[in-house]
């Protein structure tokens, strides 16, 4: 019989990265390359985050594809693009709130393609310009589907059709 230990330890399913988007300042509008570079410490290349000093929480933005047809949902629109919620990478297959911790002493990473190993920090919350991005009622409808943060714990080549898999530290 399986107990919470060690069902938290291993995940057998992978998901896959859908989409890139770098932002080089703030209020610019997103790139979209193929392919970006993940700086230990930093964030991505090329991704306004990634220029800073470094060591912050924030250094990189997840968003859950399945999470998009929920927000166009609520929002009552048949679609939204991924690009309108300025998170930098979007990552299908996988369930990326269950990269929380549930044991202090079990640390979940994210492993991107065979190089980039991210931690997740915490959620990503929505700001005030998802109103004027998306509509009104934008804010509340993105608090619990605007993805996570992660802080990038070893660097390397991150490319869209990448795995995207869970490691826990033991």
């Amino acid at each position: 019989m399986n107990d919470l230990r060690s069902l938290v330890s291993s995940c057998p399913l992978a998901g896959n990265l859908d989409a890139i988007f770098l932002r080089r300042a703030r209020g610019e509008a997103v790139l979209r390359p193929h392919e970006c570079r993940a700086i230990e410490g930093f964030g991505l290349e090329g991704d306004r985050t990634a220029g800073g000093r470094g060591g912050g929480k924030r250094q990189v933005t997840l968003l859950q594809a399945e999470h998009l047809a929920v927000v166009a949902a609520l929002l009552r629109r048949p679609a939204v693009d991924p690009a309108d919620l300025r998170r930098n990478l979007v990552i299908s297959g996988l369930n990326l709130l269950a990269a929380r911790p549930l044991f202090a002493d079990q640390p979940v990473r994210l492993l991107i393609g065979p190089e980039v190993v991210l931690e997740v920090t915490g959620p990503c919350e929505p700001c005030s310009k998802m109103e004027e991005r998306l509509g009104a009622g934008a804010y509340h409808v993105l608090r619990g589907h605007g993805g996570v943060t992660a802080r990038v714990v070893r660097g390397g080549r991150v490319a869209i059709g990448q795995s995207v898999r869970f490691s826990v530290v033991q």
